[in-house]
């Protein structure tokens, strides 16, 4: 999810449960879950204590007997490719859940493209989704991760925004071309971006080109 955490935070071995390659290079994997969590709060994660630290999204409900993790794996990176390799019963080291990208206001907007769909896969799966907007950007149309939950949760309040595929369902374009043309686009409401660097710094500004208060846009960045 982000550059490395080098101030270290207490870290404790958790159980992998088991990992799953959703997608080519895109991997789920579900630990042991040893703390609770707020939907929308991270983890630190490490292969080995004295590693630096990297941050992901929980992926999971906050009532599910395991804590899931979306990710990437980067080719040339310290943590994914071994991540991606792990197995059930194998040890990865985890922090307690932290950070405030959290208890998102009915009447807010979530805004996500790629992994980033992590804070909100556990909104839904929470019981937050009732009264939200999603706006879910990919290229093709199989990476709308965990589309169906969004469809079942929150019906036509879930759009699908594709740019490279024509498909029942799908927005053919970017989501910033909705945000700039949208009347549905009010000052008063939150948004929540999670994503690339990118998307949310392109996404933020012409949010505050509509009018919206830089308060009232909450972002959470992907590198």
């Amino acid at each position: 999810m982000s550059e490395p955490v080098r101030k270290k935070k207490e870290l404790k071995p958790v159980r992998l449960i088991s990992n799953t390659e959703i997608k080519a290079g895109v991997f789920v994997i579900e630990l042991e879950k040893i703390h609770d969590f707020i939907p929308g709060q991270i983890v630190a994660v490490a292969m080995h204590p004295d590693d630096d630290l990297r941050l992901y999204s929980i992926a999971s409900g906050v009532d599910y007997p395991y804590l899931r993790i979306l990710f990437d794996r980067v080719p040339d990176g310290q943590l994914t490719p071994p991540m991606s390799e792990l197995r059930t019963g194998d040890t990865l080291f985890v922090t307690a859940p932290f950070g405030r990208f959290t208890k998102t206001p009915e009447n807010a907007w979530w805004i996500a493209t790629g992994t980033g769909i992590a804070p909100f896969i556990s909104m839904a799966e929470s019981g937050e989704a009732r009264g939200r907007t999603l706006l879910h950007g990919a290229r093709y149309s199989e990476r709308f991760y965990y589309q169906e939950l969004f469809k079942e949760k929150m019906g036509d309040r879930y759009l699908r925004f594709c740019t490279m595929e024509e498909g029942p369902g799908l927005i053919s374009g970017r989501i910033t071309t909705f945000i700039k043309e949208s009347d549905e686009i009010k000052p008063e409401n939150k948004y929540y971006l999670c994503g690339n660097a990118d998307m949310v710094v392109e996404v933020r500004q012409l949010l505050l080109t509509r009018g919206v208060p830089f308060d009232n846009i909450i972002a959470e960045i992907y590198f």
